[in-house]
C-alpha cells in the first residue's frame, strides 16, 4: 500500500503547481498604451531625450581641447587630463594650449590631434575671426559667434545642459517639499491646514522679482543660489493639488480601516493616500520642469541670473536684443528655448492624457 502524502504531483496525475510571474500592472499597461497613443508626445519624448543625452557629453561634441593626442608614440587624452605645455616639447609648465599654434606644430612633428566636431568650448573666444564680433556662421562656426567671439552652437550646447539640469533639480527638490507640505496640511487638517493655508497665501503674495534683485545685490549669484532662492517659491505650486487629494482620501474605508488595525499615521499617508496623490502629481512636473526652464532664462535675460561667461540662454537672448544686426543670435536662441518648451509640453500633454481614467487604449 502506497502513502499518499509521498505521492507526487505527477503520481496522482494532478499539475505540478508553480508559482506564476506576475506581469505589469494592468493599470500601468493602460495608462502606457495611453501614452503611446499620443503620437506627438510620444516622439517629443525621444527627441527631448536624444537632445539632452547629446548634451550630457557636450565635452565630446564642442571642446577646444582634442579628444586624442598621439604624441612620441604615446596616447594623451586632454578632455580628461590637464597636460603642460612641456608634456609636448614646450618651455612652460602651464596647461598646453592646443589652439595656439606654437602647440599645435610641436604635436604634429611627432604625433597627430583628433578633435571633437567643434573645435570650440562655450568659453573659447575666436582670436582669429576675419570680421568683427558678432560673427555670422562659417565653416569654423556653424552658428556663428556671440559679441565676444564665443561659438554659438557651443554655448547653446552647455546651455541647453545646464537649464535642463537646472530644470530638473528645481523642479524634483520643489516637488518634495510641496507635496510633503500638501500631504501634512491635507491629512491632519482642522488648525493645522487653517494657519498653513494663510501662510501659503502671505508667501505667495511676496514679490518674487524684487526678492532676487536683493539676493543678488548682496550675494554673488550662481547655479545653487539661484536654485535655493527659487526653490523658496516654487514649492508652493503643487501643495494645493496634494493637499485636496490628501483630504478627500483621508476618509476612505481603507485609510480608516488601516489606522483601526493600528498603522501610525506617517505610515497611512506614505503607503496609502501618497499613492494617490501622486497620480494627478506627476502630470504636473513637466509643466513645472517648464517653468523652472523660464524662470532661469528670464533671470539671464534681465542680468540676475549665472554669472557672466555661463552658457545661458537668457544671456543669448539678451545679445540677440543689443545687436540686432546679428539676427543669428536672437533666432538661433529663440529656436532652441521654443523647441525645448514645446517639447515639454507635448510631453506633460501625453502624460495628462495617460493618467486619465476616462481614456481607454486606442
Amino acid at each position: 500500500m502506497t502513502d499518499s502524502g509521498l505521492l507526487s504531483a505527477s503520481d496522482t496525475g494532478t499539475p505540478s503547481e508553480t508559482p506564476q510571474r506576475r506581469g505589469p500592472n494592468p493599470i500601468w499597461r493602460r495608462r502606457f498604451a495611453n501614452f503611446r497613443a499620443n503620437r506627438r508626445g510620444f516622439w517629443s519624448l525621444w527627441i527631448f531625450l536624444l537632445i539632452f543625452g547629446a548634451s550630457l557629453f557636450a565635452e565630446l561634441i564642442a571642446n577646444d581641447r582634442p579628444l586624442l593626442v598621439w604624441y612620441d608614440g604615446a596616447p594623451y587624452f586632454p578632455v580628461v587630463v590637464d597636460y603642460p605645455e612641456t608634456t609636448f616639447g614646450g618651455d612652460f609648465p602651464t596647461p598646453a594650449a592646443y589652439r595656439d599654434p606654437f602647440v599645435a606644430d610641436l604635436i604634429q612633428e611627432k604625433g597627430f590631434m583628433v578633435w571633437p566636431l567643434v573645435e570650440f568650448s562655450y568659453q573659447t573666444v575666436n582670436q582669429q575671426l576675419s570680421t568683427p564680433a558678432p560673427a555670422p556662421p562659417s565653416a569654423e562656426n556653424i552658428l556663428g559667434t556671440d559679441d565676444q567671439g564665443r561659438d554659438l552652437f557651443a554655448r547653446l550646447l552647455y546651455g541647453f545642459r545646464l537649464s535642463v539640469l537646472f530644470g530638473l533639480a528645481l523642479t524634483v527638490l520643489s516637488s518634495v517639499i510641496g507635496v510633503a507640505a500638501g500631504a501634512v496640511q491635507g491629512y491632519f487638517g482642522g488648525l493645522l491646514d487653517l494657519f498653513f493655508q494663510r501662510f501659503i497665501e502671505i508667501w505667495s503674495g511676496l514679490p518674487q522679482l524684487f526678492i532676487l534683485i536683493i539676493v543678488s545685490s548682496v550675494l554673488v549669484p550662481g547655479f545653487w543660489t539661484l536654485l535655493i532662492v527659487l526653490m523658496l517659491f516654487s514649492w508652493t505650486t503643487l501643495v494645493g493639488l496634494v493637499r485636496a487629494e490628501f483630504l478627500r482620501a483621508r476618509n476612505f474605508d481603507y485609510v480608516r480601516a488601516a489606522k483601526a488595525l493600528g498603522m501610525s499615521d506617517g505610515l497611512v499617508m506614505v503607503k496609502h493616500v501618497l499613492p494617490n496623490a501622486m497620480v494627478a502629481t506627476l502630470t504636473f512636473l513637466p509643466f513645472i520642469l517648464a517653468g523652472s526652464l523660464v524662470a532661469l532664462t528670464s533671470l539671464d535675460f534681465l542680468g540676475l541670473g549665472l554669472p557672466p561667461g555661463s552658457p545661458s540662454l537668457g544671456d543669448l537672448l539678451r545679445q540677440g536684443k543689443d545687436n540686432l544686426q546679428a539676427p543669428w543670435l536672437g533666432i538661433a536662441a529663440f529656436l532652441v528655448i521654443s523647441i525645448m518648451l514645446s517639447l515639454l509640453v507635448f510631453i506633460g500633454e501625453a502624460v495628462r492624457d495617460a493618467f486619465d481614467p476616462r481614456k481607454g487604449t486606442h
